[in-house]
């Protein structure tokens, strides 16, 4: 399978993974705001071998996600638009801004608050929800602008990872770490040694991934570092990285973000939720996500092509860039998995979730509007002749 399927193939699994992402979150928050309020939130909290549902949603389905993640960036970097630093340096300028913005707007909100840890939530993007919803706009959409917003949304979401493992562990247990790291060390030996079967690469990640939940560090870290251990060749079909990325797409998709979204949108609004939106926490993710992601990877982008440093792609113009920023925008999963990390307050919780909700459907709605008057429609050769 060519890198060119592979990756038109990610493009229209987002993009319905995208609209399923929509209509779950609305089903979840109707039934969380409905009569079997109490039992629908209840189920998600059931106990399941000591931990809920949502834990092993959030820490064991979503190491997957980060898999698939981790594999992307791979691709992108061994045989992709990062494998070339002309190339790659537009969507890290952006990613770069689309970072430290939204960070330094939420901390000019929260800063020696009891929210100053949300910090990261406004840094993330849904990739899901970004190229779904680009996606939507047809043709009109130049394949550049597809690749700058893929490549920017996962260095966004590297990058959140980091944070989480940076700054959202608490206490680590250094035997466990240990361990997982050294599972890791051997998986990246079996690669070296040309060890293509990809059994004791997921029988590795699945133990990595258990030392890695008892060591204090978040157990998604693990789905990255198995990415990179997985072998990547340059053999098509045959290749190990190829094979398992072709076959995550659409569990990813269609089944763990849709959950993810389902058990992690089952929020109890009550009559006063627009207060929540007036709290520094909210204010400083609202602000984050709407200002300062299309602004920080507009200006960033644009500082680097001025310094010669990257090259804006002949297809596109700065207005583009702009409605690309919007899409960036849209936290949602990304910034709803931070969340759950940064906060113990359910109010905290809550809150947040609501301000990404309203912050994601603004800057989504706006990128789409904005793109849509921005992009020429393509003229169609038959009608040209």
């Amino acid at each position: 399978m060519s890198v060119t399927k592979l990756f038109k193939e990610f493009i229209e699994s987002e993009k319905a993974g995208g609209l399923i992402l929509v209509v779950v979150t609305v089903l979840s928050l109707v039934l969380a705001n409905s009569a079997w309020q109490t039992d629908y939130i209840s189920f998600w909290h059931t106990k399941l071998g000591g931990h809920s549902l949502v834990h092993w949603i959030n820490d064991g389905l979503m190491a997957i996600f980060f898999l698939l993640i981790g594999l992307e960036l791979e691709r992108e970097i061994y045989h992709g638009e990062l494998s070339n630093i002309k190339s790659a340096s537009l969507p890290i300028f952006g990613a770069m801004g689309g970072l430290l913005l939204p960070a330094g707007l939420y901390l000019l909100f929260n800063f020696g608050t009891e929210t100053q840890s949300g910090v990261g939530i406004p840094m993330a993007t849904d990739i899901a929800f970004a190229i779904g919803i680009l996606s939507l706009l047809g043709k009109r959409v130049p394949v550049s602008l597809k690749i700058f917003l893929t490549a920017l949304a996962v260095m966004d979401d590297l990058a959140a990872i980091i944070v989480i493992a940076v700054f959202y562990t608490t206490s680590i247990a250094f035997v466990n770490l240990f361990i997982a790291l050294g599972i890791f060390g051997f998986l990246v030996v079996l690669n070296r040694l040309k060890v293509n079967n990809l059994i004791p690469y997921l029988v590795g990640g699945i133990t990595m991934w258990y030392f890695m939940l008892n060591s204090g560090v978040h157990a998604t870290i693990t789905g990255v570092l198995l990415a990179f251990a997985i072998p990547f060749r340059k053999t098509g079909v045959k290749s190990p990285s190829y094979i398992l990325q072709h076959f995550l797409h659409k569990p990813v998709a269609f089944f763990i973000l849709p959950l993810f979204a389902i058990a992690n949108t089952c929020i109890a609004i009550d009559d006063n939720w627009h207060s929540g939106l007036m709290q520094p926490g909210s204010i400083g993710i609202l602000a984050g996500l709407v200002i300062g992601k299309p602004l920080g990877i507009w200006l960033f982008s644009f500082v680097g092509v001025g310094l010669g440093l990257c090259a804006l792609p002949s297809d596109l113009k700065w207005k583009n860039i702009v409605g690309a920023g919007f899409l960036g925008g849209i936290g949602f999963t990304m910034s709803i998995f931070i969340t759950l990390l940064a906060f113990d307050d359910v109010d905290l919780v809550n809150n947040a979730k609501i301000a990404i909700i309203v912050a994601s459907v603004i800057a989504g709605s706006i990128g789409f509007i904005w793109l849509r008057l921005t992009l020429k429609t393509p003229i169609d050769k038959d009608e040209k002749a």
